[in-house]
């Protein structure tokens, strides 16, 4: 019989009456003699009594699996037969029996009901909130019986005895790709119908999977839960951690079959094999120019929008990268992190230190095609190369003449503007060039670093020094 306010059951026997009670006082009388826990009927405590036992009377005929309850036999035929009894009214989604059916209506009314003392996170399923409690106090009760990895639940053991086995039970029927695990077939089924069910609240930015969008939320709070207990640097993502106590221990675990070099991340060697392939997909959509790395093509492509998203707080100088910036922030700092090992002169970029370096060994790597004549930077060969092609490139805007090197056309252009920015700090003389100012600089400090070898006479300017050595050898080299 039903009312407005409430339910009233009815029982034909006192005993059914007596049991029902008990879900309402929550009193178990039935107490296993083996572990203490409690049922309200003896007939539960008997089917519990069986995992005791390590009795599995209920035999799968297909595939001679054992259990211990019959109703777990009977849901587990209906994989064999992939029956599937209960439906959802909401999406028509079919289960193979109720307990998975009533976990599943929880994601349509977003129900979380086991929640986690420690930090408050909630969960569908009580056997997930497990495995979370596990991390808090670092526990993974079950290991590998072929390496003896441990892990927090036995769903993520089994996917990870599949790495041993090779196995791949879950196929996507769009490309025919296996996975390992089912959570990864199903971010691959998002990505063939570039559905983005997890957005951010707020950027509304979209992800294929939830932990991407977790990660994408720590970008908003600035949240960086992975701490280094080296040197205490935290960092968003697991993974980043991994990578960087790497740094520390020097560990490189991804070498180039090529040629031996070894790697900190699996990511960076990728983009080094394609060195020694030659292979460059990325391409520009302007201008079709292509590049080994993304990140090289999403520079580029700031060239084509002139878009410089970098600015410098000191002087409101903008560039195309970051790498760029942090280089020209230490010419406000004057610092210079790159020592040479040979003379200790320091230099602002890396780059720059191994172009000294050469200097030291006479190392030099660029060779001219046309004359054999060799270069210790690329770019000094490529000014050379225009003497060969009369190329100019760098063109005055007062009076058109044009140059081979840029360097050549910022003087010429002191020249025609009559500016003179290189002012002595000494005497307050200006130059156009800062090589003059240097020359000058010499006559206050009477320095003079260029020295004959017969007389050890020196000269402030080497172009001195060169007349001065035509004596020596008589030579007129002016008619």
């Amino acid at each position: 019989m039903r009312n407005n306010s409430s339910v009233l059951l009815v029982f034909s026997q006192k005993l059914h009456l007596i049991r029902h009670l008990r879900s309402h006082s929550n009193q178990k009388p039935f107490k296993c003699s083996v572990c203490n826990k409690s049922f309200t009927q003896n007939q539960y405590l008997n089917i519990h009594l069986l995992s005791h036992s390590n009795k599995n009377s209920f035999k799968c005929s297909i595939c001679n699996k054992s259990f211990s309850y019959k109703s777990n036999l009977d849901v587990h035929l209906r994989l064999h037969s992939n029956e599937k009894l209960f439906d959802c009214s909401v999406c028509n989604k079919s289960f193979s029996h109720k307990a998975t059916l009533n976990e599943h209506l929880r994601t349509h009314r977003n129900e979380k009901p086991f929640k986690s003392s420690v930090c408050n996170k909630t969960y569908i399923r009580k056997s997930h909130l497990n495995a979370h409690l596990r991390l808090h106090c670092n526990e993974k009760p079950l290991n590998c019986s072929v390496c003896n990895k441990s892990c927090t639940s036995k769903s993520n053991l089994n996917a990870h005895l599949r790495l041993h086995s090779n196995e791949k039970p879950f196929k996507c029927l769009v490309c025919n790709k296996s996975f390992a695990r089912k959570d990864h077939l199903n971010v691959l089924l998002r990505l063939h119908s570039n559905k983005k069910s997890f957005e951010c609240s707020n950027c509304n930015k979209s992800f294929h999977h939830k932990s991407s969008l977790t990660v994408h939320l720590r970008l908003h709070s600035n949240e960086k839960p992975f701490k280094c207990s080296v040197c205490n640097k935290s960092f968003a993502r697991k993974d980043h951690l991994n990578v960087h106590l790497r740094l520390h221990s020097n560990k490189k675990p991804f070498d180039c079959s090529d040629c031996n070099k070894s790697f900190y991340h699996k990511s960076s060697l990728n983009v080094h094999l394609r060195l020694h392939s030659n292979e460059k997909p990325f391409e520009c959509s302007v201008c079709n120019k292509s590049f080994a790395r993304k990140d090289h093509l999403n520079v580029h492509l700031r060239l084509h929008s002139n878009k410089k998203p970098f600015d410098c707080s000191h002087c409101n100088k903008s560039f195309y990268h970051k790498s760029s910036l942090n280089v020209h922030l230490r010419l406000h700092s004057n610092e210079k992190p790159f020592e040479c090992s040979y003379c200790n002169k320091s230099f602002f970029r890396k780059s720059s230190l191994n172009v000294h370096l050469r200097l030291h060994s006479n190392e030099k790597p660029f060779n001219c095609s046309v004359c054999n004549k060799s270069f210790s930077q690329k770019g000094t060969l490529n000014v050379h190369l225009r003497l060969h092609s009369n190329e100019k490139p760098f063109k005055c805007s007062c009076c058109k003449k044009s140059f081979s090197e840029k360097g050549n056309l910022n003087k010429h252009s002191c020249f025609n503007s009559y500016e003179k920015p290189f002012i002595c700090s000494i005497c307050n003389k200006s130059f156009f060039r800062k090589d003059y100012l240097i020359v000058h600089l010499r006559l206050h400090s009477n320095e003079k670093p260029f020295k004959c070898s017969v007389y050890n006479k020196s000269f402030s300017q080497k172009g001195t020094l060169n007349a001065h050595l035509r004596l020596h050898s008589n030579q007129k080299s002016f008619k």
